[in-house]
């Protein structure tokens, strides 16, 4: 079955004047236009492509990359709002249609936003929606404590910033964790700090307890090896010192700092820290 929003691997069935048509076995053809057609070709073979609707609503081949495909998440740019709705590059000729009703806030030409596209199942439409909210569900969790996960920075709170959990959860990570710029639509590697009651995900952008000490260690000595050997941080500096220059919490330092003076590998002085 050819499925829209999604890519196809295809047989090439026959060459047409408007271009390629391409079949999956079944009883489905859809149109792969000249303008896509690859120079060198043969009956027979298959070739990966995206299936959309085109602009009469039929569905059409492309070889071109979407940057957004169905069930998945993305931030894109508007083009242009209409009295129907407002539409969305996502790489394509036709662009992404986002009703009015799955605007989170009203959209603004030249505006970007996240959003989640789908196939609409009364339309049998692919739309985006930028409540992304309602395409998560934390009821069943598919993580647990300390798993490394991939997040999509989704919207800020007054609690810190909410992040989409690989694609299926919402999680949360708190302000005290964020220790560099980081923006909607970012995508991200983070770990799992905790897991509430409620099944609410507190998400650290760093490893957890001793975990962090060897990343954040090996960070430190490569900022020692550009620095010619030495950095101006001790466990006396400020901590929005170490903050801006390493973009991590003083107590993550001080763990790390302390890993690479037992392992002889760092003096610690009042005025900063060296290799040995």
């Amino acid at each position: 079955m050819i499925k829209l929003g999604e890519y196809n691997a295809l047989e090439i069935l026959r060459d047409t004047e408007p271009g390629l048509f391409l079949g999956d076995g079944a009883e489905g053809e859809v149109l792969l236009p000249n303008r896509y057609v690859p120079e060198v070709f043969e009956i027979g073979e298959k070739i990966e492509v995206f299936v959309y609707l085109d602009n009469e609503e039929r569905p059409v081949a492309t070889t071109d990359k979407p940057y957004v495909k169905s069930g998945d998440f993305a931030l894109l740019r508007c083009n242009q709002v209409t009295d129907f709705g407002a539409f969305l590059d996502w790489g394509l000729v036709k662009e992404l249609f986002c009703p009015f009703r799955e605007q989170a806030f009203k959209m603004k030409a030249g505006g970007w936003y996240l959003v989640h596209c789908y196939l609409d199942d009364e339309t049998e439409r692919l739309v985006a929606s930028s409540k992304t909210n309602r395409f998560l569900d934390n009821k069943e969790l598919t993580v647990a404590q300390f798993d490394e996960v991939d997040l999509i920075v989704s919207h800020p709170s007054e609690l810190g910033m909410n992040v989409i959990v690989n694609k299926t959860h919402l999680g949360l990570v708190f302000k005290d964790d964020i220790y560099k710029d980081i923006s909607v639509g970012d995508r991200l590697k983070g770990i799992v700090k905790k897991v509430r009651n409620d099944n609410k995900l507190d998400i650290s952008l760093n490893q957890i307890g001793y975990r962090n000490i060897e990343p954040n260690a090996e960070q430190i000595l490569n900022e020692l090896h550009d620095n010619g050997g030495f950095i101006p941080l001790s466990d006396k500096s400020d901590p929005e010192q170490i903050k801006a220059m390493l973009q991590m919490s003083k107590k993550s330092f001080k763990k790390a700092i302390g890993a690479l003076y037992k392992d002889r590998l760092i003096t610690i002085d009042q005025d900063g820290i060296r290799l040995i």
